[in-house]
């Protein structure tokens, strides 16, 4: 075992660390121990090894800067010049430059190995510069053996690979690399491994399929073209694996193939997805109706058309890998599933919802399904889907040798349950709800999305039946709990309930051919109130059997509370796709109108103000002027009244004088008449 106590923590630059490749790279790197890869043990000798030992420590750019800083990451660059990220880079131990994703990086690359090279005898210490490149660069080398072309092609048939037009410029910077790498050796090492396409953590250029499956919006997932191609392939933490073991190792070989040991077709991978996630059905389409659409880019249709058989010798006779997937994707594909599923956070969400009649389970139950994009499980309506399946399926094939057998099959079950229900007054026994409601929640979109399971089961003995558990699915706490499926029993139960009176009066209020549909009139709702209350009093009721598999159920009263609130705000926001660009775009559409109504119901208020208030004004300026008149005739009365007195004084002692001064002016013609009169007044005042 290497003496890890003597190593030192090693500074590792990669580029775009915040894109799908890089970033689970340098993830992997930044867990692991300097020299670590040298141990010949079993990789969990790891967790024996110091928690004081050197690690790596991961530096690099991004692409998007306003993105969350990644924790792993000792230092995020952005938008640096050539200057500035030339420092940096002489600043690391390791440079890897990943060009397996973005094109636009191969420059990029290429001034980074030529920078460095030009700047060897101002290394502090030796460096190792490592590429990651793509398998598109042998895209169109010929078999190592014309007459088999099943020999697979080698690190050895280096000097014959010939790419793909489109990866020309890739091959011209590995061969740069190599060269550049062969000056001075001691002081800087080059590498260049050429990736198979790469799986795992979520998926890249696999993701199409992956949730085509997931979704199970289609009853097959397309293969574009025959599928018959062979693709290499590597789950990206084995390529981190590779990474790790050039860094630890520094084998004097300095070309690598990295793939697993899978000769897996295009249409073997597809085919596993599709049955794992979905239906299992696929159909092969012509490739050029995938071109030119959103859904796949053009790149990975390049990608996905590579037909080739390739074999890492070097990795196996000159580094020291513990593969993740060394038999591929198709054999290890529960796994690779789980990591998709756990990455993207597309985890499902069971939910079941009890409580009396008329509680109103189904109207909560809709709601939660469409916010969720959850499936719902209505007893009835899961019956009928059954048989029109049945009756779809023995209508649709005609019967041949392969299919015989589960033609009958279907036959018998249809003719099963037609019987069954006939004999039961359109009901069935509980035995076959019991199964076709197990099958329901078995299905891959249950399994994928979730369900909302409505109203069922009723008792503790159906739930037992219901979710207990087969094979590897089991889950045993204590000896006095039953066994249960966990892919099948809810994660949340909600218990939902109201006063008898509450739920009668709702029911009152339905309309009769509402109440006889839901068997909802008078005697029948109270006979089966009184059967809910009843079973929920037994000794072992349907919430202790969930209370025994401490899945507690949230009792919610639903008189006092806006329900799907109160279980939006338990369960948490929806942990799978959101909506699809349709559905984004009838949303977007949906908000704009909900906005225009909101402006014009404020317009409308508007008016509606502006026109109170202007007939406010207008009563009070009526008013004011009507008040004004009063004060004006109120005013001129009182002046009128204090003016008689003064009248009668003038026209008694003044006037007489004042007119026989006017008249006297006439005869005189005085040339100053006022001054005449002025003098005749005070002549003749009587007060004198």
């Amino acid at each position: 075992m290497a003496n890890h106590s003597e190593s030192r923590a090693k500074r590792v630059f990669l580029n775009n660390i915040d894109t799908y490749s890089s970033k689970y790279i340098a993830q992997f790197l930044s867990s692991c121990v300097v020299e670590e890869s040298l141990n010949d043990g079993e990789e969990e000798d790891k967790h024996e090894l110091s928690s004081e030992a050197a690690r790596f420590q991961i530096v690099g750019t991004v692409a998007n800067k306003e993105a969350t800083k990644l924790s792993f990451a000792s230092d995020e660059y952005w938008s640096l010049s050539r200057e500035e990220l030339l420092q940096c880079l002489m600043q690391c131990d390791v440079i890897v430059y990943n060009i397996t994703e973005h094109n636009d990086l191969i420059d990029e690359a290429t001034w980074a190995i030529s920078a460095l090279h030009s700047e060897i005898e101002h290394f502090g210490s030796s460096k190792i510069f490592i590429l990651l490149s793509t398998i598109m660069t042998w895209a169109l080398t010929n078999p190592a053996d014309p007459d088999d072309p099943d020999i697979p092609l080698t690190e050895d048939d280096y000097k014959r690979r010939r790419p793909h037009p489109n990866f020309k410029e890739h091959t011209s910077t590995e061969k740069l690399v190599l060269k550049l790498g062969k000056t001075k050796k001691s002081k800087l090492a080059t590498y260049v491994v050429t990736s198979g396409l790469q799986y795992g953590m979520g998926e890249n250029t696999f993701h199409f399929f992956f949730k085509t499956a997931w979704l199970g919006e289609f009853s097959s997932v397309p293969v574009f073209g025959p599928g018959t191609n062979v693709i290499p392939a590597i789950h990206i933490h084995d390529l981190a694996r590779v990474v790790q073991n050039i860094i630890d190792h520094k084998p004097k070989t300095h070309y690598f193939i990295a793939v697993d040991d899978s000769k897996n077709t295009f249409e073997d991978i597809v085919k596993a997805i599709a049955s794992t996630l979905g239906s299992g059905k696929i159909e092969n389409i012509p490739k050029e109706d995938a071109y030119g659409t959103k859904a796949i880019t053009d790149t990975d249709l390049l990608y996905l058309s590579v037909n080739l058989r390739t074999e890492s010798v070097f990795l196996k006779d000159r580094l020291n890998l513990h593969w993740d997937c060394e038999s591929g994707i198709v054999d290890n594909l529960l796994q690779v599933v789980e990591e998709y599923k756990q990455t993207r956070q597309l985890l499902p969400i069971k939910i079941c919802l009890l409580g009396p009649p008329a509680v109103g389970k189904s109207s909560v139950a809709v709601k939660l399904c469409r916010y969720y994009r959850l499936h719902h499980i209505d007893v009835n309506e899961t019956i009928n889907e059954k048989v029109r399946q049945l009756e779809e399926l023995l209508e649709g094939n005609e019967k041949t040798i392969e299919n015989e057998e589960m033609l009958f099959g279907a036959e018998a079950q249809l003719k099963t349950l037609k019987n069954n229900m006939l004999q039961n007054d359109g009901q069935l026994d509980d035995r076959y709800v019991m199964h076709i409601i197990r099958e329901k929640l078995n299905s891959k979109p249950c399994r994928n999305q979730g369900f909302v399971l409505d109203g069922y089961p009723k008792t503790y003995t159906q739930a037992k039946e219901l979710f207990h558990g087969e094979n590897m699915e089991v889950e045993v706490t204590r000896s006095t709990i039953p066994q249960y499926s966990k892919v099948l029993v809810p994660e949340f139960v909600f218990s939902l309930d109201a006063t008898d009176e509450f739920l009668k009066e709702r029911v009152r209020s339905l309309p009769q051919n509402v109440a006889e549909e839901m068997h909802y009139t008078q005697d029948e709702f109270t006979e089966s109130l009184a059967k809910f209350r009843e079973t929920l009093a037994e000794d072992e009721s349907l919430l202790d059997y969930f209370d025994y598999l401490e899945i507690h159920p949230e009792h919610i009263d639903c008189e006092n509370v806006d329900i799907v609130k109160k279980i939006i705000k338990t369960v948490g926001q929806p942990k799978n796709y959101g909506l699809s660009p349709e559905e984004m775009e009838e949303e977007r559409k949906r908000k704009e109108d909900e906005r225009h109504l909101q402006l014009k119901q404020e317009e409308v208020e508007k008016a509606l103000r502006q026109r109170l208030e202007n007939d406010k004004m207008t009563a009070l300026l009526e008013e004011w002027n009507r008040n004004m008149a009063e004060v004006k005739k109120q005013e001129f009365e009182r002046l009128e009244t204090r003016s008689v007195p003064m009248r009668h004084y003038l026209m008694k002692y003044v006037m007489p004088t004042v007119i026989q001064g006017l008249m006297d002016c006439c005869k005189v013609k005085p040339d100053d008449p006022v001054d005449f009169l002025a003098e005749y007044l005070f002549r003749n005042n009587s007060d004198d």
